[in-house]
């Protein structure tokens, strides 16, 4: 789908929608609970239904009722092996492997030929080390055996979602676990969530000393009629159109949230005062709109960028491609990225979203100020359906 942004200015008051981080998790562990609970302010997002759908392989279902979403045991699912489809989502693939595991069995993974290329490192390593069979095809991971409790050492500079999959799992498992981070953990924000929401559903993790947890076995997930809180990650290419002239404020965030991209609040100001210098290690899906603001703005420098290869494009170099259409230089290494303070312009072709719900997002906002035509733009209904309904409202000219 191709979308047009004509130049147009925001204003106007909009509710942030609801956090992925949170939902994912608060529907993970009222699923474990194996008891009828609710999730309300859930989104309609393809990440959602990803995650849904792994909960219907572990023998729930559920009904959606206007951001509420009720799960209970189905009395009808039999299985002699469990599919779990993951779409596009790699919170929910790396979330469900260790759960899935900790049932035994064979059970089969299935996501988009780039979701599965991106790889589960950290789990291929437990898998040999406990003798658990792994079988990959272009769409599919099939595991054949089940997870023990143990003793887990996992580097911190990988996704976090490693770390947070293996919280779900290891409490049901029969023994006490440890789990020993053996760098520095570049995203912990992700990581508290996790133990914030398992605290809620009555799941202990004990940090013993830095990054060093100790999971006891046999716990057990107690309901809780949760609500998830409005989403900093999403809510920053709302904010972001006040960086370009615009009057949008953004209702519904929880100013004591644990959510690490709430950091954007002040990188935005570092970014309008001058040449932004910051490291993004621990908030990966803010890269490409604060690429996209400080090319417009005065340049910057963003170290941490290494993990932006592995996201649903490879973000660096992605966003210096489209970039570019604009004008804006981005010099891509290692683990970094600099973007150039250079002449910005009327973006010379169409731009592509390279199917990047983020990505898409970040080059919206700044073809307010142009005007450009995206392709892919159908990539947000990944985990903002409505954008386009909800910048529309706020004033911008968008056509399809």
């Amino acid at each position: 789908m191709n979308i047009t942004i004509r130049p147009s200015v925001a204003k106007g008051t909009v509710f942030a929608p609801p956090s992925k981080s949170y939902a994912h998790r608060m529907l993970i562990c009222a699923a474990l609970s194996g008891e009828e609970t609710s999730v309300y302010k859930i989104a309609k997002s393809e990440d959602m239904y990803a995650t849904l759908d792994c909960i219907e392989a572990l023998g729930l279902e559920y009904t959606y009722n206007r951001g509420r979403v009720t799960l209970k045991r189905s009395e009808n699912k039999i299985f002699d092996k469990r599919i779990f489809r993951c779409r596009e989502s790699g919170s929910t693939l790396r979330f469900f492997i260790p759960i899935a595991l900790s049932l035994g069995g064979v059970c089969e993974f299935w996501g988009a030929e780039r979701l599965i290329s991106r790889g589960i490192s950290v789990y291929e390593e437990i898998c040999k080390d406990q003798n658990i069979k792994v079988t990959y095809s272009s769409n599919k991971i099939i595991f054949d055996g089940a997870l023990s409790a143990g003793d887990f050492k996992i580097r911190g500079d990988i996704s976090s979602q490693f770390i947070s999959g293996l919280f779900f799992a290891l409490p049901l498992l029969d023994g006490d676990s440890t789990v020993k981070i053996t760098t520095p953990l570049e995203s912990r924000p992700y990581v508290d969530i996790t133990i914030d929401t398992l605290s809620r559903f009555g799941v202990k993790i004990q940090e013993k000393e830095n990054n060093e947890f100790y999971i006891k076995g046999n716990q057990k997930y107690i309901p809780n009629k949760a609500r998830v809180e409005g989403d900093f990650s999403n809510a920053a290419f709302l904010d972001a159109f006040n960086i370009l002239g615009g009057d949008v404020s953004v209702k519904g965030l929880k100013k004591d949230s644990l959510q690490g991209d709430r950091v954007y609040i002040d990188l935005f100001e570092k970014i309008e005062e001058g040449n932004v210098y910051a490291d993004i290690s621990a908030c990966p899906d803010l890269a490409p709109i604060l690429f996209a603001l400080a090319g417009v703005k005065n340049g910057g420098y963003f170290e941490g960028t290494r993990r932006l290869r592995i996201k649903e494009s490879d973000r660096a170099t992605a966003m210096a491609e489209e970039l570019k259409k604009f004008g804006i230089e981005l010099v891509v290494k290692e683990n970094s990225v600099e973007v150039k303070n250079t002449h910005f312009h009327v973006p010379n072709e169409i731009l592509n979203g390279h199917n990047d719900h983020r990505i898409v997002m970040a080059l919206c906002v700044i073809a307010t100020l142009t005007g450009a035509t995206i392709s892919g733009a159908e990539a947000v209904k990944k985990s903002y359906p409505n954008f386009f309904d909800v910048i529309r409202r706020l004033g911008i000219e968008v056509t399809r």
